[in-house]
């Protein structure tokens, strides 16, 4: 059912800067920007864009809501976790790690963006 993710930002080049050093973090490309201004980033199948608010008002973060990005490995987690930080990014909650225990184990980092968006990065263990 997920066809993409959109968050809105009040610094398009500030956003750029931060998701294109955790995409490429990751294996993938700097965004690209649309005709209407936003940032396309495709990667592993997924689409996720950032954009001024079409309304014209500030962009705000959304309260309880996070979005997640898959990794291959805990590595990989690690250095998303990394270049987000050193782009400007907040790390929150844990420090990255596994939560839980056995084939239901999870390894995640939490940031927050620029604009205050939540996003996590997931790897399942084995």
């Amino acid at each position: 059912m997920y066809s993409h993710m959109m968050v809105g930002s009040n610094d398009i080049d500030r956003s750029k800067r931060f998701y294109d050093a955790l995409f490429t973090s990751v294996g993938g490309k700097p965004g690209i920007t649309d005709p209407k201004g936003r940032l396309v980033y495709l990667h592993n199948g997924g689409v996720f864009l950032v954009t001024p608010p079409i309304d014209g008002q500030p962009a705000t973060h959304g309260n309880g809501m996070t979005i997640g990005f898959a990794m291959a490995t805990t590595d990989q987690a690690d250095s998303w976790h990394k270049a987000g930080a050193a782009a400007g990014g907040k790390p929150i909650e844990d420090p990255p790690g596994w939560r839980g225990e056995g084939p239901g184990a999870l390894y995640l980092a939490y940031l927050r963006d620029p604009d205050g968006n939540k996003l996590c990065a997931l790897h399942r263990a084995g």
